[in-house]
């Protein structure tokens, strides 16, 4: 079973540069979007894929959706914290043998207006996974914070800045601490590879960037992961998409 990640930056703009090209060549079984910026549900028509969406109530910021080829037996939008859910920051989707969580936490703002509110948010995700941890959980999304120096180009010039401050490291340690595993560097423990690149400056031309995305899975199914990857040519949103291969899952459509 694939199932792909993704910050796009705006759903409808991807659609127009080659998003269905992209999903018939890597044909992922499940598919994670953050910053969709589309502010009410309608029918998507893309073959094979149910989609579920949970858009903001502010017109075109924020919201997450996922496409996926399995029916989920149960679906959940609310976090419980009504900043993020009015944000549309979160989706469930629970399947029979697992269940997938598409997210997408605060940036902080550059002048970090907004850092406490993500640290909020950070905690109350880890409130909601202590409830479930004992259940098999594969954690999608965009964090926005790079973990180690490992996840981003210049970790010394971005000491005291977003997304790389000491109390933002911390949270992906504390979701570690709760069981999870981040794939990627589970199976790549040296590699420095980027999710996300400024716009500015030549930065993604010049590969200078931060891996800020990433797919974290249970204990329980760890075993079961065969590969973890980034796909950073694919330049269709200033983020590029990330990925995870289990086996021993079923990967055929269910679409009725």
């Amino acid at each position: 079973m694939k199932i792909i990640s993704w910050n796009v930056n705006g759903l409808k703009s991807i659609l127009k540069k080659g998003f269905f090209d992209f999903l018939n060549k890597e044909n992922p079984d499940i598919v994670c979007l953050q910053e969709i910026k589309f502010q009410s549900f309608f029918e998507t028509k893309i073959k094979n894929y149910f989609a579920f969406f949970n858009c903001a109530k502010r017109k075109g910021f924020w919201g997450v959706a996922t496409f996926t080829k399995r029916k989920p037996i149960k679906i959940e939008r609310i976090l419980g914290f009504k900043r993020f859910d009015d944000e549309g920051r979160f989706l469930k989707l629970d399947f029979k043998d697992f269940s997938l969580i598409n997210v997408y936490l605060p940036h902080g703002g550059r002048k970090k207006e907004n850092l406490q509110y993500k640290l909020k948010a950070f905690k109350e995700l880890r409130k909601y996974l202590k409830k479930i941890k004992d259940k098999k959980i594969i954690l999608a999304g965009d964090f926005n914070v790079a973990h180690t120096e490992l996840d981003l180009a210049k970790p010394k010039e971005n000491r005291n800045n977003v997304m790389f401050l000491p109390q933002e490291r911390v949270q992906i340690d504390k979701i570690l601490k709760l069981g999870f595993f981040d794939t990627f560097r589970y199976l790549h423990k040296k590699e420095k590879v980027f999710t996300w690149w400024l716009k500015a400056f030549n930065c993604k031309e010049r590969d200078i960037g931060w891996r800020i995305d990433y797919i974290f899975v249970s204990k329980s199914l760890v075993p079961r992961l065969k590969e973890a990857f980034i796909l950073k040519d694919i330049r269709i949103s200033d983020h590029c998409p990330i990925g995870i291969e289990l086996e021993n899952y079923q990967q055929s459509s269910n679409l009725t």
